[in-house]
């Protein structure tokens, strides 16, 4: 089989990961799977000329939405990934609620990557219940040989203090789903009293403009800094090298990055918002925050709490290991890219 595979496929966003390793799945299954980014298409019709040029023999997806609204013209099969902004926000739109259900009807499954997500398209379309599988994703860190933040920062000119730092690493693509500047103001605060703390934020320009106001924020606030996109492999290095991942998106279906710090044996502490609960029990897992006051107080007691941390670290590795098996997610794309055919 001949598959057209269209996501979002920004570079470092969790998107691009979740369909390379899916497509990849696609190709052991010994399909050819052609992975495009949705954003190189304008129209429905642009995908069903590529569909007929190309010969693809079926599609499949992620984001029942943007994704989802190019095939609507098209008889070609498809299967639905869900995003976390297709359910999370797209749905509170009529016109794009009115494109979603329309798509659902059409597709032969779709997969959630949660439980939660699935009660919620439920609601909106009863009729798909039978279609919607739920499947976790699965995790694959590779982290490089070393990566130091102390000797990063110096050699970027930031001064540490002479203890080692306390590195917490928010790692997002610059867009306002994912409130990077949510914590800015509290953890500022905080670095001018104990200087050993940073907040360091990583992740590629997404809306250009708003990446100018988080430069500008950053750039008057203290101890807190950007860094720009990093490969794969580096960036997991830099996550193990941290104290702590942090979370602080609007949304979120199912963050890569916080189950990548789960493997990784780093301790998050992620906004206590539906997307996050589904992958993290509170004092267990993970640590929850309301808002940036109580993120401080959190990441102060996890500083101080040797026995907490460890015991965090531990039940998130014994989750991942559980419940995000690579080996169970390709099991899952195997049988349900057979019901293409």
């Amino acid at each position: 089989m001949k598959l057209l595979f269209l996501a979002c496929l920004r570079p470092r966003t969790g998107n691009r990961t979740t369909a390379r390793r899916i497509s990849e799945y696609i190709h052991g299954f010994g399909h050819v799977c052609i992975l495009r980014d949705i954003a190189d298409f304008k129209s429905s019709s642009q995908v069903s000329d590529l569909i007929s040029e190309e010969k693809f023999e079926a599609v499949l997806i992620i984001h029942l939405y943007k994704g989802g609204r190019l095939l609507l013209d098209n008889s070609v099969p498809y299967g639905v990934i869900f995003g976390g902004t297709d359910i999370n926000e797209d749905i509170k739109d009529e016109k794009k609620l009115e494109v979603m259900g329309a798509v659902l009807q059409k597709s032969r499954f779709l997969v959630a990557f949660t439980d939660q997500l699935k009660k919620t398209a439920e609601l909106h379309w009863p009729f798909a219940s039978s279609k919607i599988h739920v499947q976790p994703q699965g995790v694959v860190t590779k982290p490089c040989a070393k990566f130091n933040w102390r000797e990063f920062l110096q050699s970027s000119g930031i001064q540490c203090e002479n203890i080692d730092p306390y590195i917490f690493l928010l790692v997002c693509g610059l867009r306002r789903v994912k409130d990077p500047l949510y914590l800015v103001d509290a953890f500022s605060a905080w670095h001018k009293k104990e200087p050993w703390v940073h907040l360091i934020i990583i992740g590629p320009e997404v809306d250009l403009m708003f990446t100018q106001q988080v430069e500008a924020k950053v750039k008057s606030a203290y101890g807190v800094y950007l860094v720009s996109e990093k490969p794969q492999e580096e960036l997991h290095a830099a996550v193990k090298n941290s104290f702590a991942v942090v979370n602080s998106s609007i949304s979120e279906g199912m963050s890569s990055t916080i189950l990548e710090a789960m493997d990784l044996k780093v301790p998050v502490l992620a906004r206590n918002i539906p997307g996050n609960r589904a992958i993290i029990k509170h004092e267990n897992t993970g640590l929850l925050f309301f808002d940036p006051p109580e993120f401080v107080e959190l990441s102060k007691r996890l500083i101080n709490d040797t026995c907490l941390k460890e015991s965090i670290v531990a039940k998130a590795k014994e989750y991942v290991d559980r419940h995000h098996s690579w080996n169970t997610e390709k099991e899952t794309y195997r049988k349900l890219t057979a019901n293409l055919l």
